[in-house]
């Protein structure tokens, strides 16, 4: 699987790209997922180096149903995940993990290199927790 990590560098295959040094969609090709956690125009650009099928995921854009119609017709998928931090309910939720009484089950730790394992559990179904990807 080849994917591209948007927040610090591109990451293709094994290659990894400075995205403040060289334009991405001039480095990069047939990617199976983008994940975006810079913004601005990247959403828009990644629909050029993304294989047939692939997806988009968003952290920082917010849902912009024309662009999300232009990814369908492509035959290619965005996932736009933002939201707005709310800091009252996460200091809430940070004082519900300090008293022990919030805690999220983890099912599986993946290293970065394993992705492909992770997805295909996640693909599979049935979870009873989080995946979690190490970098």
């Amino acid at each position: 699987m080849n994917f591209c990590l948007g927040n610090y560098a591109i990451v293709h295959t094994d290659e990894v790209i400075d995205y403040t040094a060289v334009d991405f969609t001039e480095a990069v090709r047939d990617i199976d997922v983008v994940l975006d956690t810079i913004g601005g125009d990247t959403v828009e650009r990644s629909l050029d180096v993304l294989r047939p099928g692939g997806h988009v995921v968003t952290a920082v854009a917010e849902e912009d149903k024309d662009l999300v119609a232009r990814y369908e017709a492509a035959g290619m998928r965005l996932i736009c995940l933002a939201v707005d931090p709310d800091p009252v309910a996460l200091r809430e939720l940070v004082a519900l993990v300090e008293q022990g009484r919030l805690r999220v089950h983890v099912q599986e730790t993946f290293p970065f290199e394993r992705v492909a394992d992770a997805h295909r559990l996640l693909d599979g179904g049935h979870l009873r927790g989080k995946l979690v990807l190490t970098l």
